[in-house]
């Protein structure tokens, strides 16, 4: 059974565990919150489950900079301390700092 609470936070750096790849969380869902067909598009020996946190991120690999939505069970925290070069992330983010991006607006 998978927990809705959300291990991650915004503005942490994540990696994929099995894709090369990085990102800045930029929001979270409860549980599964894309389409059907997104959903589907994964090979069903590899489709993660819907019930558990979903992380929208910045992310980027050695040739691009993309919008990535991801399961929890999929990520694991960053310790490189490296920032994450994504362009958008000035938008979002203060500057990196303690390995991690401080939020540059104000919640609800």
């Amino acid at each position: 059974m998978f927990s809705k609470n959300a291990k991650y936070h915004l503005g942490q750096v994540v990696r994929h565990k099995k894709h090369p790849f990085r990102g800045v969380i930029f929001d979270v869902d409860p549980e599964f919150s894309n389409t059907d067909d997104w959903y589907e598009s994964i090979p069903e020996d590899h489709r993660p489950v819907r019930e558990q946190p979903y992380y929208h991120l910045l992310a980027e690999n050695d040739h691009s900079f993309y919008v990535a939505y991801v399961s929890e069970q999929n990520l694991v925290e960053d310790v490189s301390g490296e920032p994450v070069d994504h362009p958008d992330i000035p938008d979002l983010f203060g500057p990196f700092k303690n390995g991690q991006y401080p939020l540059h607006f104000q919640l609800n």
